[in-house]
């Protein structure tokens, strides 16, 4: 009985994509799930008055403080008061980052006005909590420190201290 032999099949190694080609094919289907999305709303909310479109969610902003120029000229002493306006304007929080009200800590209103610029923000930081210190040497963190103030007037103070300090020390 003869036998037959085949070749055995080659497997295609599949094409290679470069990186556009990718993101492509990404984007398309990303806006094929998007589009069954926007339709699956429609469907289900059909049935319900005014129901529109999909709708937009974003963080509601915090309000900005009001502008006014900053008396400080360095960047930290610049910063620390603008973080110190935004207490005033937005309030003063102690137990949380900010409250439902839109009050911020003092950590928050920091970062909030250096504007995503990490550096400034830790340099205004290490200079409140030196001013803390010098008042309070106990205070561990500002934080700690924030949490057992009644009011906000001690903080404003001490971003006071904080900002001269940095403005005569040309920080």
């Amino acid at each position: 009985m003869p036998t037959t032999t085949r070749a055995p099949a080659t497997r295609q190694a599949p094409p290679v994509l470069d990186l556009d080609a990718r993101l492509a094919l990404t984007g398309a289907a990303m806006t094929a799930r998007l589009d069954e999305a926007a339709v699956e709303f429609e469907v289900n909310t059909a049935h319900l008055p005014g129901a529109g479109q999909v709708p937009h969610i974003t963080e509601a902003p915090l309000p900005a403080p009001a502008a006014s120029p900053s008396p400080y000229r360095t960047p930290v002493a610049d910063l620390l008061h603008r973080a110190r306006v935004r207490i005033e304007t937005a309030g003063w929080c102690r137990d949380a980052v900010r409250d439902e009200a839109g009050a911020v800590c003092p950590i928050q209103a920091i970062r909030l006005e250096s504007r995503g610029d990490r550096d400034a923000a830790h340099d205004a930081c290490v200079a409140l909590l030196d001013a803390i210190q010098d008042q309070f040497p106990a205070a561990e963190t500002i934080p700690s420190w924030n949490a057992q103030q009644r009011t906000a007037a001690p903080v404003l103070a001490a971003f006071d201290r904080a900002t001269r300090h940095a403005h005569t020390h040309n920080k």
